[in-house]
């Protein structure tokens, strides 16, 4: 690996303001658009080898239903199943995990971290989740693991709710909130109100979890100034053990950009980007002014040494990740796969006795390298011996055109040994990002 990569003046002189349909965010490398069906067979050729001793494992499950959903979700979610069908789900998800735990290289390995998402895994009852936990564990042992994480809409949480969560193992909690105003929550689609957010914060808390998160979303639509300084003001009252904040995007697969593309709208009715990076910074200054850490673009941490995302800082380290359910991601062995898309053939795929996988994309031991360097400049600050060690690559070789660019423009502090976001590079940083991609995953990577 001792390619070094050219900048492409386009991408780092055009800095984006009104928010466009697309995604900018980076959640895995490479683009999911290079992910092919012709590669669902490396995935099986994986299973088939021996399990490796020192790669973490992973178990995520996608449940997929919700209540509302949300103008600006882009995520595989259904909100008019009925408890019969709900069931029906769960049992496929359940054969399609015994189906992967059987093979050499998952059978026998315990996992180091559980990740429930969707959708809105708390739509779940309580005898469905125990059920479906109940299940999981007999497949893959979570005895002993780091993390188990359940992502939570808080107007499903009822007491009764909340106490099955922690039963079940939970240790990671992290409430959707986004935003505390009736109105800004009603416009943007979300399914709860405010005060089910201090009802299931304050219940929750007296039940001993780990570590409580609450999600917030700058630039909503209809969202004000005052109104963001009054939701970041809440969230430190409130004083969640940490606190993720997004920047609002229209995805294409999203009804808010259908309605767009209706009216023939180019910008979406949303928060240009300075302005939600302006939004992000104030929230930032005012949970360090309370005693919060910013740990990454996206968080803020009340006590660092003892709150992990062990779930995201495994995944950018390269943890396997055993993911089922429709639509989900995993990676196992360096390769990444989706599932189908839609429950129907998702689930007529494992009735057939088949792996329900509809894309794969095996990576290279560049890409390998490129991925994790990208992921974890997420958390602000990269050593580049760290990658020298692990991949026998200097990132400040293989990607000094980029890193140079990044010192110049006020993005970064620039040593030989490592670097270090300013507080603009970070809050940019996903836009920044796509100038690091190889060459050949350039073209499709905005849009992915």
């Amino acid at each position: 690996m001792s390619t070094t990569l050219e900048v492409p003046p386009s991408a780092t002189e055009k800095k984006v303001d009104q928010t466009e349909a697309g995604n900018y965010f980076v959640s895995n490398y490479p683009p999911f658009s290079f992910w092919q069906p012709d590669q669902v067979s490396v995935v099986e050729a994986i299973l088939q080898t021996p399990a490796p001793a020192e790669v973490p494992l992973g178990v995520y499950f996608h449940i997929p239903f919700c209540r509302k959903r949300c103008h600006f979700c882009y995520f595989k979610v259904y909100t008019d199943k009925n408890a019969q069908e709900v069931k029906a789900y769960i049992d496929a998800g359940m054969r399609e995990m015994e189906r992967f735990a059987k093979q050499p290289y998952l059978s026998g390995r315990k996992a180091h971290f559980v990740y429930f998402g969707g959708g809105t895994p708390s739509y779940l009852s309580v005898p469905q989740l125990k059920d479906l936990t109940n299940r999981m564990k007999d497949l893959v042992s979570w005895d002993g693991a780091a993390e188990v994480a359940f992502e939570a809409e808080p107007g499903t949480l009822s007491e009764t709710k909340l106490t099955g969560i922690r039963e079940v193992g939970v240790t990671r909690l992290s409430l959707g909130v986004e935003n505390f105003d009736d109105h800004i929550l009603e416009t943007n689609g979300r399914a709860h109100r405010s005060g089910e957010i201090d009802k299931a914060y304050r219940f929750a808390r007296t039940l001993g979890f780990e570590h409580i998160n609450i999600d917030l979303i700058s630039g909503m639509m209809n969202e004000t100034e005052a109104n963001w300084k009054d939701t970041v003001a809440k969230a430190v009252q409130l004083g969640p053990d940490a606190v993720t904040i997004y920047q609002m995007e229209v995805p294409y697969n999203t009804t808010m950009y259908q309605q767009m593309k209706a009216e023939g709208k180019v910008t979406a009715p949303v928060a240009d980007w300075q302005t939600k990076r302006d939004w992000v910074s104030y929230a930032f200054d005012e949970f360090v002014k309370a005693g919060y850490t910013v740990t990454s673009a996206y968080t803020v941490v009340k006590d660092p040494q003892r709150i992990k995302f062990v779930y995201r800082d495994a995944l950018w380290e390269g943890a396997d990740l055993l993911s089922c359910g429709v639509a989900s991601f995993g990676h196992l062995g360096g390769v990444h796969y989706q599932n189908q898309a839609d429950v129907g053939p998702y689930m007529q795929a494992l009735d057939a006795g088949q792996m329900p996988i509809y894309r794969a994309y095996q990576t290279d031991a560049e890409e390998r390298f490129v991925r994790e360097f990208i992921l974890k400049l997420k958390l602000g600050h990269s050593s580049f011996d760290y990658y020298q060690n692990k991949f026998q690559q200097s990132p400040r070789q293989f990607f000094a055109p980029q890193l140079e660019y990044l010192a110049k423009e006020g993005f970064a502090t620039l040593t030989n040994h490592d670097i270090t976001l300013t507080r603009d590079g970070l809050l940019q940083v996903d836009r920044l990002l796509h100038d690091f991609f190889l060459p050949k995953h350039r073209q499709y990577a905005r849009y992915t």
